[in-house]
């Protein structure tokens, strides 16, 4: 039986060591749970980085000086095989926020000197007993909304500090039975073949319902925000999705896409490929295909989806695009 428990050891002993580090020891810190050429994937501004400074340099360092008594709550932490690979590597995920008194500028956001959470999602692949690869997604359009700095324009969604699954069953510490977390992936795998748009004369709604359960929970990303119910998450979602980037869509499949227990999800690099076409996120038409790096985290429950906590590069997508909201959040000073 695989349970994952030696690698499931190794990640949360990086992450009990990050814990206690601080700026200046943060690089020497992660070397000892990384391999020397680790192969590290963040969101922009961050991108892909190699190595344990290379990493603290554009990350860790960064979020360690602005947040002081940074907290790591977890809400989703399991492990599993990768079916992009068949199903030869193992990857550990956590999700929640990352808590901390936003004392200092982030990126040009300004600090609030309150309490401040950063919603995150980190795969890591762990071969040998070290970490040799990992996607890192945090929402940081989600962080400039609560220090009341809006970047975009009124998002279809509700903004919300998103709670962890309904059923408080995401910490998986121990060992899951592996038939439940197979039963979480075909789930999975029944949604991605049951395409949201309308064929066949099958209206959406029905469509969605072969996968979803009708009182699912939609919790998206910043700029789009969470919705609640399938009706509502058509309305709010699907819709201005569809409406606006059908142009030239392209689907570039994942990296790892995995399940344990009840829960399971996806990372890509980049997942899609599509045009704006106008109004997506309340924005002109784009010039060109952008990418969207997405994280799809979900819960199963009875043989379909219930929860889903979506996390999207945004910030990528619309840098692409030719909007640079990093740069104009730090042309905006207070006097």
């Amino acid at each position: 039986m695989t349970d994952f428990q030696a690698e499931k050891q190794v990640v949360r002993q990086l992450h009990a060591a990050i814990a206690g580090a601080t700026p200046d020891t943060i690089a020497d810190v992660l070397a000892q749970h990384v391999s020397p050429d680790w192969h590290w994937r963040g969101m922009h501004p961050f991108h892909e980085q190699r190595g344990s400074e290379a990493v603290a340099a554009s990350f860790w360092r960064p979020l360690l000086t602005a947040f002081t008594r940074v907290q790591r709550r977890a809400d989703i932490f399991m492990a599993g095989l990768n079916e992009m690979d068949g199903f030869k590597s193992r990857w550990v995920v956590q999700m929640g926020h990352m808590m901390g008194l936003f004392d200092r500028p982030l990126l040009g956001i300004l600090p609030t000197g309150r309490i401040a959470m950063l919603r995150f999602v980190e795969f890591n692949r762990v071969e040998n007993g070290r970490i040799t690869e990992t996607a890192l997604f945090c929402d940081l359009l989600h962080l400039m909304m609560q220090a009341g700095q809006w970047p975009l324009p009124p998002q279809t969604g509700a903004h919300l500090v998103q709670p962890g699954p309904m059923t408080h069953t995401g910490l998986m510490y121990d060992a899951q039975p592996p038939e439940r977390g197979k039963a979480t992936l075909a789930a999975i795998n029944a949604m991605l073949d049951n395409p949201y748009t309308s064929v066949d004369g099958v209206d959406e709604e029905t469509r969605l319902r072969r996968a979803w359960h009708d009182d699912m929970i939609w919790w998206g990303p910043a700029g789009i925000g969470a919705t609640y119910t399938i009706p509502r998450y058509i309305k709010q979602h699907c819709e201005p999705f569809d409406d606006a980037l059908h142009e030239g869509y392209r689907f570039n499949g994942h990296l790892c896409r995995m399940a344990e227990g009840d829960f399971g999800g996806f990372f890509g690099w980049a997942n899609l490929t599509l045009q704006n076409a106008g109004g997506y996120l309340g924005m002109t038409a784009g010039p060109g295909p952008a990418d969207m790096r997405v994280v799809d985290l979900y819960r199963a429950q009875d043989g379909k989806l219930a929860e889903n906590w979506i996390f999207i590069d945004i910030l990528h997508f619309l840098n692409m695009q030719g909007l640079d909201v990093l740069g104009r959040m730090q042309s905006i000073r207070v006097y």
